[in-house]
């Protein structure tokens, strides 16, 4: 039988001086590796084999960048061309777990694979390494269908998904604050006194309970994107993907940063919050806005928790504030009701804004407020027909009191209550960037949510309406 030419090659670098029997065994082996590699299907059980040594990433798709889904949500014929992706930004995108120093230093020690979808171009002179991972570095650019393989060693970093304790009440209660859900975001109405996120000395927190029980379908809880105070209430938007997530973050900030910077020639309102407050006074305009730059205060013990209007922008540190502001009704008992629109979003802007700029702080607000709260009366409305057992936030947890707190308790709660939003419908654009539909984002339908009033602020509206 003649033998191919890799067969008598190897064949000669067998040393004489070695035994028979070991070099016929030798020449089986080397024949059998020769068949091995001879043959596309076992090329084929070869690949299969490598590819159980390594962890697989899921194949690449061009990632949504939150940047240009929130710029085209708000100005109007932006571009949706999406940036290159490398083989680096990619892992660290898959396993966010896994700490970028590690990352990186699998791409040095060149430990990194990739089975590209573009292996068919290969030349014929490179038939065996089709069947082979390659070797990838950190700046090679992914195309769409590429596969990343990452050492099995790294699944010990794979994070422990967190267990909550929580039971059958806290969940009821939690998804009876929902007031919509698509699967993009999810939105409840925050009720007064719970904490949006956890901390020391916390037991329950919003993000805390939303993970246990709005996550649905999901895999992952969701996430927190904006911020309310643990005393006012309201709606609170959580995104229920990491993208979605993105593109929420950047549609809060862009408020922000459009109002800080006048930027309203090419871009529309891309949020609009409304917020409805109790105050005691009444402004001396019905409706205005306001401009107050704000600064934090260093109390004594180191920590900055108090916020003050600043009198001298230039020689102290500060951030831009607008609030505009207009009266819903007022009552012969001093009491207005307020509705602001916060043009951007910093800490305790609403209530600095309203004792210190309009001179009506708000009813419970004992941080900004506590001088006129020194006086504080409560009125009493004997006729007042009851209705917390039908009000829609009524079943609080166990460690929530809110039986009382209206204006006719000797200490009411904090009367601030973000009753709309008014934002991009994030579910749909995202639909649009992954079919390729050429749209312009920024004329979408939008979504147009209302969070009914919490007990203790419908309560003193009931009372303030009998007089």
């Amino acid at each position: 039988m003649r033998r191919s030419m890799s067969e008598l090659f190897l064949h000669r670098r067998i040393p004489s001086s070695v035994p028979l029997a070991a070099a016929a065994a030798a020449e089986i082996h080397i024949t059998s590796i020769h068949r091995r590699y001879s043959s596309s299907a076992s090329g084929e059980e070869l690949l299969r084999e490598e590819k159980r040594r390594w962890l697989t990433l899921p194949p690449f798709r061009p990632p949504v960048d939150a940047a240009v889904v929130g710029r085209a949500l708000s100005v109007r014929g932006s571009s949706l061309n999406s940036e290159t992706v490398t083989a680096l930004k990619w892992v660290l995108h898959c396993c966010p777990q896994i700490p970028r120093c590690l990352v990186q230093k699998l791409f040095r020690l060149r430990r990194v694979r990739r089975e590209s979808t573009n292996s068919n171009n290969a030349s014929c002179l490179d038939t065996k390494t089709q069947h082979r991972l390659n070797r990838v570095s950190a700046k090679d650019i992914m195309s769409s269908g590429d596969r990343i393989f990452l050492p099995n060693s790294i699944q010990e970093f794979q994070s422990k998904k967190k267990e909550y304790c929580f039971d059958e009440d806290d969940v009821h209660y939690i998804r009876n604050l929902e007031l919509y859900k698509d699967s993009a975001i999810v939105v409840v109405n925050k009720p007064p006194g719970m904490p949006v996120q956890g901390g020391i000395g916390i037991k329950r927190s919003m993000d805390v309970l939303a993970a246990a029980a709005l996550r649905y379908d999901l895999e992952e809880p969701p996430r927190l994107v904006h911020r309310l105070d643990k005393d006012s209430s309201g709606i609170l938007v959580m995104g229920r993907t990491q993208i979605s997530a993105s593109v929420l973050h950047f549609i809060f900030r862009e408020k922000t940063f459009e109002a800080s910077n006048d930027d309203t020639m090419n871009t529309q309102k891309i949020l609009q919050k409304k917020y409805w407050a109790l105050v005691l006074g009444v402004p001396r305009l019905t409706k205005g806005l306001i401009s107050a730059p704000l600064t934090k205060v260093v109390m004594d013990n180191g920590k900055s928790d108090r916020i003050k209007i600043v009198d001298n922008v230039e020689t102290t540190s500060s951030q831009h504030a607008l609030t505009e502001y207009r009266v819903i009704g007022t009552s012969v008992h001093g009491y207005t009701w307020l509705e602001l629109c916060p043009l951007t979003g910093r800490k305790h802007q609403l209530r600095v804004h309203c004792a210190e700029v309009l001179g009506t702080p708000i009813v419970g607000d004992y941080k900004y407020g506590w001088q006129v709260h020194k006086k504080w009366k409560p009125i009493h409305c004997l006729n007042l027909l009851r209705e917390s057992d039908n009000h829609p936030n009524n079943a609080y947890p166990h460690d929530i009191n809110l039986e009382g707190g209206s204006i006719a308790e000797k200490q009411p709660l904090l009367h601030l209550h973000c009753r709309q939003m008014i934002f991009p419908n994030v579910s749909l654009a995202l639909e649009l960037m992954k079919s390729s539909v050429h749209e312009d984002l920024s004329q979408l339908e939008k979504l147009d949510l209302v969070a009914p009033l919490p007990l203790h602020m419908q309560r003193s509206w009931d009372i303030l309406r009998s007089l």
